[in-house]
């Protein structure tokens, strides 16, 4: 019996099991020994706020009653839709800890063929179980490097209209949104979070995707209106894979958005409108700030996220997002940097990005030493971490 019991600790999936439990008693402790507060507000207040409120999330449901679908952002092709598409949908993978992004990856894939799993995809681009975050450019790495037969691309700004003509030409997409989870992690938890989900369908006339979702189960029925609310947390990001000889045909579904500075330009406009339209939205203001830093217009893009975060931010935002680290360090604004960075940490200790940051705003400090210290920090956390072995090596050779 002993012997029976030793050997069922060693196994994968009860180490897995048990690593989680410990996860969800640390971070609660945290959270009681250091009360969890809202995410800082700007050093220097640029802009006045037009509102202290969060934007209203939808939370996971089912598909009620016909749902009206947002306006479309960008012009529809003239091929009519059909009312209703259901792609075949790719053998199911339940998410293991932390691994929403892996197993949402996993499934895409599947549909085009591919016989791995997701532990093949988080030993290389979340290889620590502990990581919480796996980024869009995470996702293109592994799909370009592993499973180079198949093409990938990713784009930000979509819209509902662009989601259902790629479905109907037979192309399952992968989106990352904002969503609320059931159950709080600490005390005052605000409980948003960032998920994947890989849309196989729609009905146009109940107004729903199809969604395959590795936390929730497969086959969910997402309401249109619902989607695109969540989906603007994330710059209405979305990905695809593709086989090669169909490449003609993602470049005619996207238009001007197949060029990757053209598609940057358009959800700059997106947000720029978005920002207008709805002033006290905070995460219009952070896609506002996103699109800026693309164009390296860190400035405008620092004035932006300052909005953002006066109008009020998720708890988690930044263990997703880093573009106000990118703003704040090239306006040598490096209080709000190591402010936010502090809280990023607070929230998800072992977050690599935050500790690269925090690790070059040390540097810019004159901390040598304290700034290597976080680039290693940031390499425990994600082994092969480039930027951090970039920063590493700057930082020892100056």
């Amino acid at each position: 019996m002993v012997f029976l019991l030793g050997a069922y600790i060693f196994l994968p999936s009860f180490r897995s099991r048990l690593i989680w439990r410990y996860e969800i008693f640390a971070t609660y402790l945290r959270g009681v020994v250091d009360p969890v507060n809202p995410l800082p507000t700007p050093r220097v207040r640029i802009m006045p706020p037009t509102s202290t409120a969060l934007p209203t999330l939808a939370t996971p449901q089912e598909v009620p009653s016909a749902l009206p679908g947002p306006t479309s952002t960008t012009s529809p092709t003239p091929t009519p839709l059909p009312q209703r598409v259901e792609l075949p949908p790719p053998p199911y993978e339940k998410q293991d800890i932390n691994n929403c992004g892996p197993a949402t990856l996993t499934m895409l894939l599947r549909y085009y063929g591919w016989n791995g799993n997701q532990s093949d995809i988080a030993n290389i681009i979340k290889p620590i179980p502990q990581d919480r975050n796996v980024n869009i450019e995470e996702l293109l790495y592994f799909t370009r490097n592993y499973v180079g037969w198949l093409r990938s691309e990713f784009r930000v700004g979509g819209d509902i209209m662009l989601l259902k003509h790629l479905l109907a030409a037979g192309f399952p997409v992968v989106i990352e949104e904002g969503y609320l989870m059931e159950e709080s992690y600490w005390p005052n938890d605000d409980r948003w979070a960032g998920h994947y989900l890989l849309l196989t369908g729609y009905d146009e006339g109940e107004g729903y995707f199809i969604a395959q979702d590795s936390f929730y189960g497969s086959n969910r029925l997402i309401p249109y209106t619902g989607l695109d609310q969540n989906w603007q947390a994330f710059n209405r990001v979305y990905f695809l894979v593709f086989p090669p000889e169909s490449e003609s045909t993602i470049q005619s579904l996207l238009g001007a958005d197949w060029d990757v500075t053209a598609n940057r330009t358009h959800a700059l406009e997106i947000a720029q409108r978005e920002t207008q339209d709805q002033p006290a939205n905070a995460f219009a203001w952070f896609n506002l700030g996103t699109n800026l830093v693309y164009f390296e217009r860190y400035d405008e893009a620092a004035t932006a996220y300052d909005q953002a975060r006066t109008l009020g931010l998720p708890q988690r935002m930044l263990r997703y997002q880093f573009g106000p680290f990118f703003a704040y360090f090239h306006t040598n604004r490096i209080e709000d940097l190591m402010a936010l960075t502090e809280y990023a940490l607070k929230r998800t200790p072992n977050s690599e990005e935050a500790l690269l940051w925090r690790g070059w705003g040390l540097y810019r400090q004159g901390k040598k030493n304290e700034a290597i210290a976080a680039f290693e920090a940031a390499l425990k956390a994600h082994p092969g971490y480039p930027d951090a072995e970039y920063a590493l090596r700057f930082v020892q050779q100056n």
